[in-house]
């Protein structure tokens, strides 16, 4: 690191020397010049083992393997939730979800939706037109399917792509028989598989933007690994010429990963290609873990998707800026969605004047000296099911975390870096357990004055299917 040389040179006398390095707070130095485009790459479930750069051995993965080498990965990066629509919303607001309304998964049915996106909050492409950003979302939207809570009501400027959460076929684009799809605010029927769309309509929007003097910032996500688990033939039979032995089940996940690797190739080639790539930062994330009765790996992390242990909640990240981010450099950091936010805004040079609750790692991206922030981290997750309408949680501070996978669990502490697997709680008279506890408590009390409704939910009246 920048900032450990400068203090060996001090240490030897060459003071004057160390004086020429990079400080940590040269950020905004680094960066003069023509603001740099933001390309985040989110995909959709996908386990913190299913990379074969983070061990799969039945899985190649070379695009997003490249990028990886490309850039900075990090080690220690959560997702803001163990399900979709939360961590969106952290993603884009800064935020803890349950502060913006979305302490679960937003969907089409009213009895079964569990959150609306607040009015009052500012999303990162309203931040970003501050600095004279031209701003895309290409893929899924999952925060609204309805006025006022579509995208381009948020401040994109061009959106391509699915509203709603999962698609119940990947040719047929439908939800519930509802045609989600949309070009702006015009619904579309577009014919193919919707990672082949999303990637063709990413390259389509770098096309357009790479010869125009105007920065711009393209949220890309995709609908893949999530289920239905529907690859092309073509890349099952593939992956089962090339496995045996493989089961049918994991043959499936794994086909849909390597395609949806495919397409991040292609929209990686094309940055390349169109000639902007110096002048563009990519982030590459997931926004939950693995789903493990499809078949999700999440390494040697316990449990996957919905769960609040690791193999719900840390994810496979890494960030890539030729020229400013050193290839092959790994982070210890301990970040998560919600910093992304923020991140872009210092990239951008966008002051932040309302309160968020994400932190910066730029300078970390950039190899400058980045202490590491005492903070507490929190989890939420409302859920109806099997969940009864109630909510779930974690929170972290340091190597500590205390856990409830269900509502229905008893709250357990473990030490992280001593059980990574989350084996041996530790037990409610650890000091931890009341720190973490309080915290926790705080975190809930200050959500319970958001409202995650658009309308109030009357069970005794007929509701739309």
């Amino acid at each position: 690191m920048v900032g450990s040389r400068r203090g060996f040179l001090k240490a030897m006398g060459m003071g004057a020397l160390a004086a020429a390095l990079p400080s940590s707070n040269s950020v905004r130095a680094a960066t003069r010049g023509r603001k740099p485009n933001i390309v985040v790459i989110l995909v959709d479930d996908l386990g913190f083992g299913d990379l074969s750069s983070y061990g799969a051995t039945d899985l190649k993965s070379p695009h997003i393997d490249r990028l990886m080498s490309r850039g900075m990965r990090f080690h220690r990066f959560y997702a803001n939730c163990p399900v979709c629509s939360p961590t969106r919303a952290a993603l884009l607001s800064g935020r803890y979800p349950d502060l913006v309304g979305v302490p679960g998964v937003i969907r089409t049915h009213i009895r079964n939706n569990w959150g609306f996106l607040a009015p009052h909050a500012t999303l990162l492409p309203t931040m970003l037109k501050r600095a004279g950003y031209h701003s895309a979302i290409v893929g899924k939207w999952h925060l609204g399917m309805h006025s006022p809570s579509t995208p381009t009501e948020r401040g994109f400027d061009h959106f391509h792509g699915f509203l709603g959460d999962m698609m119940d076929d990947y040719y047929h684009h439908r939800r519930h028989g509802i045609n989600y799809m949309r070009l702006g605010d015009t619904e579309i029927d577009p014919e193919g598989h919707a990672t082949d769309l999303f990637s063709q309509w990413a390259i389509d929007y770098l096309r357009g933007r790479a010869k125009q003097e105007q920065p711009f910032f393209l949220y890309l996500a995709y609908n893949a690994p999530h289920t239905p688990i529907q690859p092309p033939a073509e890349w099952l039979e593939k992956v089962k010429r090339r496995e045996p032995g493989i089961s049918d089940r994991r043959a499936r996940l794994v086909a849909l990963i390597e395609h949806m690797d495919a397409g991040i190739g292609k929209v990686v080639d094309a940055i390349e290609s169109l000639g902007i790539s110096d002048d563009t930062l990519i982030v590459f994330t997931s926004d939950n873990g693995g789903q493990l009765n499809v078949g999700g790996n999440n390494g040697a992390l316990r449990a996957g998707k919905q769960d609040m242990y690791e193999g719900g909640i840390r994810e496979p990240m890494c960030a890539v800026w030729p020229g400013k981010i050193a290839p092959g450099s790994r982070s210890n950091r301990l970040a998560m969605t919600m910093d992304i936010f923020p991140t872009a805004c210092e990239l951008a040079g966008v002051d932040i004047r309302h309160e968020i609750d994400g932190v910066s790692f730029l300078p970390t991206l950039l190899g400058k000296d980045q202490p590491e922030k005492d903070r507490f981290l929190f989890w939420v997750r409302r859920e109806g099911g099997r969940y009864g309408g109630r909510a779930y949680y974690a929170a972290r501070h340091g190597d500590f975390k205390l856990v409830q996978n269900s509502p229905f669990e008893p709250l357990e502490l473990y030490n992280l870096s001593d059980d990574p697997k989350e084996e041996k709680p530790l037990g409610k008279k650890h000091a931890m357990y009341r720190k973490l506890f309080t915290a926790l408590q705080g975190h809930v009390s200050k959500s319970g004055a958001v409202p995650w409704q658009k309308y109030p939910v009357n069970l005794d009246s007929p509701l739309s299917p």
